[in-house]
């Protein structure tokens, strides 16, 4: 058999194909320029095909269009099922004005209608329709003028005249140039015109009257088509969830449908979103409801407690009691991602849930490069309330886990990293405080860019101030309301003049003269060190505010630090003097991450540990060992100095702000502090005042005691308690904690991270509390320390860029916030705008 060589000349061809070889739509450009009559019989018949060509068409003196089974197979059928020609042109004009509702919006689609209908005018153009037998045909002809290359051409085959028949689908048409081919086609083509029902005037009717074409359209009626266009994509979706599996006696809010009808969009436009909504408005039941409405298993990720299935709030619960199975999520600690990447585990899933994400808002640590392993690929749901913390790359960071930073889906923003960049540029040289008024002008215009044109796509964020404006009516049907928050209260404490002697002394001396060579051995070492000396210097850094806060939060916090760095560098001398100085980068890069996060009960941890590698004392400079000793020095001074203070300021400002302020005396409290030893230190002295109704939970309580917390502070707890009046707990309770039995929450320190603040309130800022009103006090820092880290100033800065970007509920610091509402969530997802109820009448 012979071999399947080309044996064709292409150029010689009749074939039309739309493929490689030519379309009929290039051949008909060719062809009908020169045609003085184009005759056209097609069983489909839609405008599109007519725009294809149209533009050729303007010498061509008279165009007919016959039309075998109609527009469609629909109206095919409607022709043979009716008898009244007037029933025939009303269906045909329904379908017209479904064909241009469906066509494609642009200038040439418009010009080519107008030049449709004024020809159909000028009597250039008719269209009819044969309704006696059902026609297959596909014939064009094209009659020349005289004395041109010939009588004309004929082609047949099986293209309609659509779009799809000229340029898309694969087709086959044959071009016919024979005289007598012609003639015949012509007879054929004129005999069942004569037969069949005029449709021109009908097109001309329903085209200029009942679609967007027509003339007479209103500026209103103009503003109502910009709407839809701009919206259609959003109005047209069918706007429910799935009827799942729901709890027994779940109350079904609209508020929370609505947030997960509108991630799940964004899920499939862009990869991954942000479910940020303010804290206490059930972001768990959210995500849960997501993941059912996304395909796919899911994969949770969040810390240990928060899917605990001892913790009722837990995602583990969450998704049992949602009916999930066994095989269609799991859920891993953060602390996991090792084993997960080392067996393989991420693999398995289709969705990554992601809780507490502002964790992961830092690129350069070890746990993001694994979380960006675990979530390649995989469609991304971030669950957080405080995605930003101190900088805009904090958002980038977390975006990047679902999308391409420099060739992102994002409308009208490819480049994510020269976005970011250039709005971090903005800020760079600012000092939060000598340049406050400048600072917070450019975050607030870097907060606008990025929400307009970063978040609005990515985020679904509403305070409550929005969900009660816009979903009031539904709350009340299910009896729920949000608590009033009162205007946050500092607590202030002075100092007198001994203590303010040797509080400032203190201050000068571990920032001035106070080396930290103890924990800054590498920049002691001999030869280059590499990227290692800026890891020190920040190693130093931080160290130095560790103090200082401690000194902040209590005296005691302040004598138990000191009394572990003299203890530290006395070992660490003995060891240097034997000839061995250990160190560890692995531990140097957790003690950042526990900074930077504000996690300090897991850094005294560390900072008690021993997993150091062993390096020689002669691989280090001689001014280690002077450094090491003159700190050792320095500490023991400063321990003497605090020997003569026997008052504590803070605790008695605090003690007399219990006996005047009503709001203390009544309901539970909850005081928060960054300090495991401050928190032990105020147990034991607030027990005079309230003996037997204090309670006390840290990272190292056991889980008897966390259930004895959650009893006497859930409100939503089985078995439910009234035993403690007061918890003092460190920042282990901030996050996925439901503590609305008490409405007042004491900030006994200032967080490194002020959106811990944010979190704090939201414990007990939740829809279901039973509570009217709700109370926060705060502590401030003295002028002296305050001095020297601007922690009071950079908090405030911070928490006003928070709500310049993100919006808050209330003032969370001071009673000088501004708190603004921006909501990223789309309006017209709610079924209320939908359904045509009106909840925009104060917007």
């Amino acid at each position: 058999m012979e071999n399947n060589e080309q044996k064709y000349n292409i150029n010689d061809l009749t074939f039309i194909t739309n493929d490689e070889n030519g379309n009929l739509k290039d051949r008909f450009r060719s062809l009908v320029k020169d045609t003085r009559f184009f005759d056209v019989l097609v069983g489909y018949f839609y405008t599109s095909g007519f725009y294809e060509i149209y533009e050729q068409l303007e010498n061509t003196e008279k165009i007919r269009i016959l039309i075998g089974i109609s527009t469609n197979q629909e109206t095919y059928n409607v022709i043979n099922r009716v008898k009244s020609h007037k029933e025939i042109k009303d269906e045909i004009g329904e379908e017209i004005k479904n064909e241009l509702e469906d066509s494609e919006n642009s200038l040439e689609v418009e010009k080519g209608l107008i030049r449709f209908t004024q020809w159909i005018k000028e009597g250039k153009l008719e269209i009819r329709a044969y309704p006696d037998e059902k026609i297959h045909s596909k014939l064009y002809i094209m009659t020349f003028n005289e004395n041109d290359r010939d009588l004309g051409r004929v082609i047949t085959g099986s293209s309609n005249f659509t779009k799809s028949g000229l340029v898309d689908n694969l087709e086959f048409n044959v071009e016919l140039k024979n005289s007598s081919d012609h003639a015949f086609a012509q007879e054929k083509f004129d005999e069942l015109w004569e037969k069949s029902i005029e449709l021109s005037e009908k097109y001309l009717e329903t085209i200029e009257n009942e679609t967007w074409i027509k003339n007479d359209i209103t500026p209103y009626e103009l503003y109502l088509k910009f709407l839809y266009e701009y919206f259609k994509e959003d109005i047209n979706e069918d706007y429910s969830l799935d009827e799942k599996y729901r709890p027994e006696g779940f109350k079904k809010l609209k508020y929370q449908e609505d947030a997960v009808i509108n991630a799940k969009k964004i899920v499939e436009e862009y990869g991954g979103v942000f479910l940020s909504d303010v804290v206490g408005l059930g972001k768990t039941f959210m995500g849960t409801m997501l993941s059912q409405e996304i395909a796919g298993r899911t994969l949770v990720l969040a810390p240990p407690h928060l899917i605990d299935e001892h913790n009722k709030g837990s995602w583990e619960n969450a998704f049992k009691n949602f009916g999930f199975r066994a095989k269609d999520y799991k859920c891993y600690s953060i602390g996991m991602l090792d084993k997960i990447i080392d067996k393989n585990l991420h693999q398995n899933f289709d969705v990554v849930l992601i809780d507490e994400a502002h964790r992961f808002r830092t690129e350069d640590t070890a746990t993001y490069a694994k979380l960006a392993q675990i979530t390649r690929g995989k469609k991304v749901i971030l669950v957080t309330a405080t995605p930003y913390n101190n900088s805009p790359k904090d958002l980038l960071a977390q975006i990047k886990l679902f999308q391409t930073p420099r060739q992102s889906t994002i409308p009208n923003l490819p480049d994510l990293e020269s976005f970011f960049g250039n709005l971090e540029g903005k800020l760079r040289g600012l000092d939060r405080r000598d340049d406050k008024q400048e600072y917070l002008a450019i975050t607030t215009e870097n907060s606008k860019k990025i929400r307009d044109k970063v978040l609005k796509y990515l985020m679904v964020r509403r305070t409550r101030k929005e969900i009660q404006e816009y979903y009031g009516d539904d709350l009340k049907k299910q009896k729920m309301s949000f608590p009033t928050v009162a205007d946050p209260k500092p607590i202030l404490y002075e100092l007198d003049e001994n203590e303010n002697k040797v509080f400032f002394e203190t201050i000068e001396t571990i920032v001035k003269d106070f080396k930290y060579a103890r924990y800054t051995p590498f920049l002691y070492k001999k030869g280059d060190i590499g990227s290692d000396e800026q890891r020190q210097q920040n190693m130093r850094k931080f160290m130095k505010m560790l103090l200082i806060k401690r000194l902040e939060s209590s005296f005691h916090a302040f004598r138990m630090s000191l009394g572990r760095f003299i203890k530290s560098y006395e070992q660490f001398i003995e060891e240097y003097k034997a000839g061995n100085v250990y160190v560890s980068k692995k531990h140097s890069q957790k003690v950042f991450e526990y900074l930077e996060s504000g996690n300090d009960e897991a850094l005294d941890r560390l900072i008690d540990q021993d997993k150091v590698e062993k390096h020689a004392s002669t691989d280090f400079e001689d001014n280690f060992f002077t450094d090491l000793e003159s700190d050792l020095n320095i500490l023991k001074k400063v321990e003497s100095l605090w020997k003569d203070i026997t008052r504590d300021p803070k605790i008695l400002a605090f003690r007399d702000k219990l006996a005047q302020e009503e709001s203390f005396k009544k309901g539970k409290s909850i005081i928060f502090t960054e300090s495991r030893e401050t928190a032990e230190y105020l147990v034991e002295h607030l027990e005079e005042f309230f003996p037997g109704e204090v309670i006390y939970f840290s990272g190292e309580s056991s889980q008897n005691e966390r259930e004895i917390v959650m009893d006497n502070f859930d409100a939503n707890a089985d078995n439910v308690k009234n035993d403690y009046k007061i918890l003092i707990t460190t920042d282990v309770l901030s996050e996925g904690a439901n503590l609305h039995q008490a409405n007042l929450i004491i900030n006994y320190d200032i967080p490194w991270n002020p959106t811990r603040v944010m979190q704090r309130v939201g414990r007990i800022n939740r829809v279901d509390t039973n509570h009217e009103k709700i109370y926060t006090y705060t502590f401030f820092p003295s002028e002296t320390g305050n001095e020297e880290i601007k922690l009071r100033e950079l908090a405030e800065a911070k928490v006003q860029a928070f709500i310049s970007l993100l919006g808050a509920d209330a003032k969370l610091l001071t009673e000088n916030e501004v708190p603004e509402g921006h909501s990223l969530f789309n309006l017209l997802l709610s079924k209320d705008l939908i359904e045509g109820e009106d909840n925009t009448e104060e917007s």
